[in-house]
């Protein structure tokens, strides 16, 4: 079954350059283009796309408003935001906004098409390196609990088992899987386990939404 994608971005030409890309995939099919984030939210009702590719920096309505609205109505809708530069707030603001993740738009095709197929699993896109990249530009304004100045750490964290709290904690500092499972000394399947456990019991989107919450819980060092 073919991935239904809706190609959002204010220029035509870049549009145009991600349809011819992406329609060589064999299990990608375009649905829609829409030229900026009010038509984004009403071809996403219209189309039901799998996966929205959103551009954060339109005129009007940009892609973290729309992302915003997209999923207040539907919470699973995916978004991957499509940014030029890998140190972008307007990005990182839509990630917190609920987006999957986010790519350049320099992204090889190869790795365009794979970043798709993973959001349109339910997983997010966010390389280790720019989530380290996330967690030190939000390191400044994010509340730290552990010194006792912003009170008590979310009582959502007393469902998680010893495992899955040292879990997080590596999430947060931006490991993959397989450099948990190296650094636990346990099987990738098993972190894999762990980090689903953590979503469903902290009611998260996806790993990124688990890194900005643990960051903002204090666990993240």
């Amino acid at each position: 079954m073919s991935i239904r994608v809706l190609l959002v971005d204010d220029q035509a030409l870049i549009r145009t350059g991600f349809r011819m890309i992406l329609e060589e995939a064999d299990d990608i099919d375009i649905v829609g283009e829409a030229p900026n984030g009010a038509e984004a939210v009403r071809l996403t009702a219209d189309l039901d796309p799998d996966v929205i590719l959103m551009d954060v920096r339109m005129p009007g309505l940009d892609g973290i408003d729309a992302t915003k609205q997209i999923v207040a109505r539907n919470a699973a809708a995916r978004i991957l935001i499509l940014t030029t530069f890998d140190l972008d707030e307007y990005a990182f603001a839509a990630l917190r906004a609920g987006a999957s993740g986010f790519v350049l738009k320099d992204i090889p095709v190869d790795e365009l098409a794979r970043a798709i197929r993973s959001v349109a699993s339910g997983d997010a896109v966010v390389s280790p390196r720019v989530t380290r990249l996330l967690l030190d530009i939000h390191a400044t304004r994010l509340p730290d609990v552990r010194d006792g100045s912003t009170g008590p750490v979310p009582a959502a964290l007393v469902r998680l088992t010893a495992r899955e709290t040292e879990v997080l904690t590596e999430v947060a500092r931006g490991l993959s899987n397989t450099e948990i499972a190296e650094k636990l000394v346990v099987s990738e399947v098993t972190v894999k386990t762990h980090v689903g456990s953590i979503l469903a019991k902290l009611d998260l989107r996806n790993r990124v939404h688990a890194v900005i919450y643990a960051y903002e819980a204090g666990l993240a060092p």
